[in-house]
Formats: structure tokens, C-alpha cells, sequence
């Protein structure tokens, strides 16, 4: 099984790296390839430039450094973004990220009909969202709804790929740090459990 964490948090020591990191110890632990791709410290840019809007266009090349993040995916069976939640959503890097990398020819495809060709479908995804509120707010705010219907159904799914699981990380600020590490223990060995089952069940 292979794995590619995408992390995006600008902080080396804050709670989302840490989930990052320990998310691909536990894949590693249970027997997966994993690579970290950290958008800030690799200094991603997410601005949605000329070359891309020629490339949507139809009238240009895709970008190296989206070629690079295409090829990162390409070699992986599961991405698993980390992140925390801003405004009911991801950060602008991460956004960026998405919006250049997963473009149209690549993640997927109109045809002469106008038909859209999804070409994903081989990916699952994972996604960890770290989030100061609790669970009871995000339930009543119909935060979890939003982010089914913009990031699940949204991106995800109109691509093609698979939602493998979505496990939010709840009272970051306010936890205590041992309430934390043993929720972040428990979360990355339920993902790599469940990774580790999917390639199992693929393999028979």
C-alpha cells in the first residue's frame, strides 16, 4: 500500500503537523510506503497563475511544479490531506493546491459531448481536519454537511476518487495534551488499519 500525506501548516510544531507525522508513522508501522508532502516548507505556490489559466484553457502545458505534485499522486493508492479547518473549509494553500494540481485533463475530462470523464477513480482519499470548535457546534452549524458537499462530493467524488474516511480532530486549543496525543494515536492507527484492509481486500 502506498500513501501520500499532504500536510499544510505553515508551523513545523503545531497539532497538524503533528497528526501528519504520526498519521504516516502508523502507515509506515503497519507495513505502507509513505511520502510527506509539506506544501509550506516546500514552498508551494498556490496562486493560480497565467500557465494555469492557459493550461484550463485548453492552450498550454501543465506547469512543472504541478507536473511534480500529479506525479506524487500518480505513485499513490491513498492521499491523505491534513489540515485545520478555516472558515468551515481548507487553508488557501491547500486550496491552491487542489485548484492547480487537480485540473482538467489530468483529474478529469470533458468529452466532444460534454460529458465529464472521471479520472480518479483508482484514489482514495482520506481527509484529517484539525478544528478548534467541538462536535456538537460543528453538528448543529452544519459544518460536517459543508464539508461533504464541498470537499467530498466536490472535489473528491467529481474526480472520480474514492472518500476513504474523514476523522476531524475536534477541541484542538482546549484539550489537554495527553487527551490530544492519545486521540491522534488512536485516529492514525484506525487509518492505517483501514488502508492496510483496502489493500488487502484489493489483493484477493
Amino acid at each position: 500500500m502506498t500513501a501520500l500525506v499532504v500536510v499544510s501548516h505553515s508551523d513545523t510544531n503545531s497539532l497538524t503537523q503533528h497528526v501528519a507525522r504520526a498519521t504516516a508513522d502508523a502507515i509506515r508501522a503497519a507495513g505502507g510506503e509513505v511520502d510527506i508532502a509539506d506544501l509550506s516548507a516546500e514552498n508551494f505556490d498556490p496562486r493560480f497563475s497565467e500557465a494555469d489559466l492557459d493550461l484550463f484553457r485548453g492552450n498550454g502545458t501543465a506547469p512543472s511544479d504541478v507536473v511534480a505534485e500529479q506525479k506524487r499522486i500518480d505513485h499513490a493508492e491513498h492521499l491523505i490531506l491534513v489540515f485545520p479547518v478555516y472558515w468551515w473549509s481548507v487553508p488557501a494553500l491547500l486550496k491552491g493546491w487542489i485548484d492547480r494540481v487537480f485540473v482538467s485533463g489530468w483529474a478529469y475530462e470533458f468529452t466532444p459531448g460534454s460529458e465529464i470523464v472521471k479520472k480518479l477513480d483508482r484514489l482514495t482519499v482520506h481527509l484529517i481536519p484539525v478544528a478548534g470548535d467541538d462536535a456538537e457546534s460543528f453538528e448543529r452549524h452544519g459544518v460536517y454537511e459543508a464539508f461533504r458537499t464541498q470537499i467530498q462530493r466536490g472535489i473528491i467524488e467529481y474526480c472520480g476518487a474514492t472518500v476513504g474516511s474523514t476523522n476531524f480532530v475536534h477541541e484542538s486549543d482546549t484539550k489537554s495534551r495527553d487527551t490530544l496525543a492519545a486521540e491522534i494515536r488512536n485516529l492514525s492507527e484506525r487509518i492505517a488499519a483501514r488502508i492496510a484492509g483496502l489493500a488487502s481486500t484489493a489483493a484477493r
